[in-house]
């Protein structure tokens, strides 16, 4: 009888965690407004040079992690007033303040890919179909510039060239996310 009530506890524990984790671990948008009013999670992008991440919402909080680069894109998972609880295309989370973000939005290339080898690229198209042109070969980790996407592929630019990447090798869109 023991035996059985563990089983039966172990069930319901494991279908409540993956009803609490699963949202999170596959990152899908949700329509979860944070208390600026607009959706979490979303993606935004590091507008600072520097930036500390911080273990709490607050200045009285540990710095845990500096970002030395601006314009990488973040996933804004949290608001607490003026502070934003972000996740980095490694899976790094903690807060920053809202000052150091912006709306601009960029992306990763397959950053999941990174010391997989050599030959791994993502390419970058002419157009917006996987039969277009390759103009450009992208190493996982290159950092792009989107000025849109229509939930297939995103128009993006890095080192001055121009193109569209799919949508689904890169982190700093959601699949199926259209913007302009």
């Amino acid at each position: 009888m023991f035996h059985n009530l563990c089983r039966v506890s172990l069930a319901f524990s494991v279908l409540a965690l993956s009803l609490v984790a699963g949202p999170i671990a596959g990152h899908a948008q949700s329509t979860t407004k944070g208390s600026s009013g607009l959706p979490l999670p979303r993606f935004v992008s590091l507008k600072a040079e520097k930036v500390n991440l911080r273990i709490g919402p607050s200045t009285d909080y540990a710095v845990s992690w500096r970002y030395m680069k601006s314009g990488l894109p973040v996933e804004i998972i949290r608001e607490y007033e003026n502070w934003r609880q972000i996740r980095d295309a490694d899976g790094t989370e903690g807060w920053v303040n809202q000052t150091l973000l912006t709306g601009e939005r960029t992306a990763v290339a397959a950053p999941w890919m990174r010391g997989k080898g050599e030959n791994v690229y993502v390419m970058m198209r002419r157009d917006s179909n996987s039969s277009a042109a390759v103009i450009a070969k992208l190493e996982p980790g290159v950092l792009l510039k989107l000025s849109e996407c229509n939930g297939n592929w995103c128009q993006a630019e890095a080192g001055g060239v121009s193109g569209w990447v799919s949508q689904a090798e890169i982190w700093g869109a959601y699949p199926g996310e259209a913007f302009k």
